[in-house]
Parts: structure tokens; sequence; C-alpha cells
């Protein structure tokens, strides 16, 4: 018999909160993330924005000597797992350790380092490159300083499927516990790109915006969309076995019941132009968590505000929900807090979560000009009051690859 996996710890870092509350308040209140970007000197560029983690100081959660070997993606991720481990109440004495898993992933890992450092070996030779750069900048450390900071010795992996990876994460540390091996694994991702090799980079495939009005830049299904915003931060989710959680008391936020992933097989940076593989990827997650499309009542979608993800991801949800696309509500929250790639699916789980507990449906901000191509309930403007049962994330990534998982209100 499959093991039903629970929510029992949720963590976040946003560039509109420090931590789950401030982020779900900054939802409720349609705040945008979104300003100039201060991390570096963007003068010659013709991006101009971005969604950073305001008045961050590393010092304010590390010792110097840890925040100085941690790279910013590393930091974000252990703030996020923290308050995630200490609100599910996880400790020694009600948990075996050795079957904790942590499956968190980053889509890039420690890119700030690596440009750091080869600029260090360029101008002041090899012989200055920090011991320090690769445990900095590979992409499994975020977990890997995860489990040495609690402990937890089950299995870690790090997940990499470009904008999908925390999704994935997420999705198979749910089928890791389901089958029987872990009791509990700490899960997500976490991701902060924003220096100025990251930006060029996605500026010259024309994949941001170049918009200068915040308020305009990410603009999800909005017909005047031109790019995505790089955002940064982390988020958390602690899955857990239902019995295991029941047995230490633990208070319970949802129950992940399906995910589904797929590739496109199609193309490095496009999505396959009908929206198949992320079709595919829902009707897999609800395949796997029994229930008709009708059940699903809020979907977060990517919507990046890229011009071909938000037209393939409306045609994918028509093709997996068939008529009950025309009644299930569909919103973007990547208006409040831009793209956070490897880290994007997590936060955005964390957010349906909190929609659920809350009654409260988070609504596309900065919407204005209707797309008739994107004509899905996009909630526009304003949160809409509702009871939400089951919420589905999507996230899709570059080279095709596609997850989508299913999650429930708690309920006996």
């Amino acid at each position: 018999m499959e093991r039903r996996v629970v929510i029992t710890g949720l963590g976040a870092i946003t560039p509109i909160g420090k931590n789950v509350n401030e982020t779900w308040k900054g939802i409720e209140n349609k705040e945008c993330g979104i300003d100039n970007i201060s991390l570096f000197d963007n003068s010659n560029f013709k991006t101009k924005l971005d969604a950073e983690v305001k008045n961050y100081d590393p010092l304010d959660y590390f010792e110097p000597k840890q925040a100085k070997r941690f790279d910013r993606s590393s930091q974000f991720a252990v703030i996020a797992a923290r308050e995630a481990v200490k609100e599910s109440g996880i400790t020694k004495e009600n948990t075996d350790y050795d079957r904790v898993g942590v499956f968190v992933s980053s889509g890039i890992g420690g890119l700030k380092t690596m440009q750091e450092q080869c600029e260090t070996n360029y101008a002041k030779g090899n012989n200055r490159v920090s011991p320090m750069f690769i445990p900095m900048t590979i992409a499994n450390m975020p977990a890997g300083n995860i489990a040495i900071e609690f402990g937890f010795k089950g299995e870690s992996i790090s997940i990499v499927t470009a904008c999908a990876s925390s999704t994935h994460a997420i999705g198979e540390a749910y089928k890791t516990i389901k089958q029987g091996y872990e009791d509990v694994v700490i899960s997500g991702g976490t991701e902060a790109s924003i220096c100025s090799v990251g930006i060029a980079g996605f500026e010259n495939m024309k994949a941001l915006s170049t918009v200068e009005d915040k308020n305009r830049a990410s603009i999800p299904f909005d017909k005047e969309r031109s790019g995505f915003v790089m955002g940064e931060g982390a988020g958390i989710l602690v899955l857990e076995e239902l019995e295991h959680a029941k047995k230490r008391g633990a208070n319970i936020y949802a129950e992940l019941i399906g995910f589904g992933s797929t590739t496109d097989a199609y193309h490095i940076t496009s999505p396959s132009p009908d929206g198949e593989g992320g079709a595919k990827a829902m009707i897999r997650a609800i395949k796997d968590a029994n229930i008709e499309p009708k059940d699903i009542d809020y979907i977060n979608a990517h919507g990046t505000s890229t011009h071909l993800n938000d037209l393939t991801e409306t045609m994918a949800i028509k093709t997996a929900l068939g008529e009950a696309s025309n009644t299930v509500m569909v919103s973007s929250t990547k208006g409040n807090i831009g793209h956070l790639l490897g880290a994007a699916g997590a936060v955005e789980a964390v957010i349906c979560v909190k929609a659920m507990e809350n009654e409260l449906v988070p609504p596309t901000i900065n919407y204005k000009e209707k797309d008739e191509e994107c004509d899905l309930d996009i909630v526009p403007n304003e949160p809409r009051k509702a009871k939400l049962n089951i919420t589905m994330s999507n996230s899709l990534g570059f080279g095709g690859h596609n997850a989508s998982i299913i999650m429930k209100k708690w309920e006996e």
C-alpha cells in the first residue's frame, strides 16, 4: 500500500518577504517586488529591473565565516529551511534523522561566485582563486549545506531541470516518501543568479523584459508582455509520511496527492508550440492524484510573462483540463516576485498551500491588456475569496522539462 504524503512545514525568502507570512501578506496586498537593479552596475544593460530580496544582510543570519563560505543561493536555501524545519517541529527526539532526505534544487547554482572567481583568475592569477570556489558554485551545495546544518542523513540530491528544478525536487521527494524510502524529505529550491553575466545571458537571448516601469515589466498573460523579470530567493516544504506526522502530533497544512513530469524533446529554450509536453505533465499529475480535471480549483501557472510561455501554457491547460479549463482559476504570481528560475516552483507551491489555508486566490497583478489567445480565468489584479480544496502548480524549464504537482487541503 502506497503511503500518503503531507506537508508539515513551510519556509521562504522572496522579493516580497523574508519568511512565509511576509511573502503571503505581500501576495494578499498585491505587492510588486520588482525594482531597479542594485546588485551590480547595469548602466550598459537594456535590462533595468529585477526582483531582489530587499535589505538582505547575510550577517543577520550567519556568522561571518559561514557567510563568506556560502554562496547567496546556499544562504537563501538554509534560511528557508530553518523556517520550514522549525515550523514542522521535527527533532531528533521524534524523528530518525537517518530517514530524513534533502531534495533541494537550484537551476544554476552559485553563478555570482563563479563570475567573481573567474574575474579574480583573469585579473590576479590562478593562485588567487578561492579554495571555496567549487563548493560555493556547484548546484548541489544548497542541499548539502541544509543536510550539514541539521544533521539529516537520508538521501540528499539536487535535481537540475532549469526553471522546473524545484517542482521536480518536490515531486521526486513525494515519490520517495510514498514508496517508503524516507519518512521525511526537506524539499524545494533556491536561486541567486542576479549578476551581470546572468542578466547578460538572458538579455542576449531576448528572454528578459526591458520595460522600465516596474508595474508593466512582469505582466503574465497580458497582451503587452515582452519577457520575464529575474528574481531570487528560496522556497522549502517539509514533506512527511502521514502516519509519521500524526504520531508526533505535527500540524498538517496540506496533502501532496499528485506529480507528473514530461519532456518536450523539441527545442533548447522554446516550449513545444502546442503545449503538448506541459499538458501531458498535468495529465500525469491528475492521473497520479486519482482526481478529475474538474476537481482542480486553482492553478498557479508557470506564467513567466514571455509571449511563448504564456500562450503555450494556456493551450496546455486547455488540453489537460478540457471543459474544466473554462472554470478553473489560474494566476501567475511572477508579477509579485519575478521569475525565481530554479526556485520558482517551490515558492509557488508554498503560495498554493497558503492560498488553500486562507481561502484566497492570488491575483495576476498589473494586468491591463487582454490577450484573446490567453483566455483563461487569470484572476486579474484582485485576490478572490474562494474555498480551495485542490490546487495545482506548474513549472516549465529550458530544455523542455515540464513538472506539475497537485496539493489538497488537509482533511482526515
